[in-house]
């Protein structure tokens, strides 16, 4: 770590991305600072917009080091404090992690996340107009996305809920908001590898500290 000042993240509570750092963070039991940022705030804040380039979160300052993206964040706090190590000696498995990380990603925060936990929970939680159609098409969407995560999971390489990797961190926030929505927990019922890991990886006291609110 910089040694000319501590682990500073930029983050907004509410967020998948925000959390996963959280807890690969506390899980590597790296001492850090948090220091609220919304990305939705209108107009955008000028210390985020001086942080990142694009106004989102999370945000890593470690000293006079700065650095955005989730994922590079991820491999970033990996790196500074090795043990426990997030990411796996094996070839395969090492493979498999980022695959499930990039599904999530590329096919499943949108569906999972900004359709079904947005509009079935979120946004009615505060009184908010919520779209049933972008609810609907979530869940339309979900099977797959949660289809090809059961793969890996049954696989065994990662997602088997022995040890943890930065798949395991990165999902968990994710499937956390999907399964608060009484659909989302259903559906999750029908994939048996992906449950038996969601069962280990909300009980960890990194994901508790971290997503309570979303058990």
């Amino acid at each position: 770590m910089d040694k000319t000042g501590g682990v500073t993240l930029f983050g907004f509570t509410p967020s998948v991305y925000t959390r996963a750092v959280q807890m690969a963070l506390i899980e590597k039991s790296v001492a850090f600072g948090f220091v609220e940022a919304d990305p939705f705030e209108d107009p955008p804040s000028d210390a985020l917009a001086r942080l990142h380039p694009f106004g989102r979160v999370p945000v890593l300052r470690d000293g006079g080091f700065t650095l955005y993206e989730t994922s590079a964040i991820l491999r970033y706090v990996d790196d500074i404090a090795p043990h426990p190590p997030l990411v796996p000696a094996a070839v395969k498995a090492r493979a498999r992690m980022q695959q499930a990380i990039s599904i999530m990603d590329a096919y499943g925060y949108q569906p999972l996340v900004r359709g079904v936990f947005s509009h079935l929970v979120y946004r009615p939680a505060l009184g908010l107009d919520a779209d049933p159609q972008k609810a609907a098409a979530g869940l339309r969407a979900a099977p797959a996305v949660l289809g090809a995560l059961e793969d890996i999971a049954a696989e065994g390489h990662v997602l088997g809920g022995q040890s943890v990797t930065l798949a395991d961190l990165h999902l968990s926030p994710m499937i956390g908001y999907f399964s608060m929505a009484a659909e989302g927990r259903d559906m999750m019922r029908r994939f048996t590898a992906l449950s038996r890991w969601w069962d280990k990886a909300q009980a960890r006291p990194s994901y508790q500290s971290v997503c309570g609110d979303a058990t």
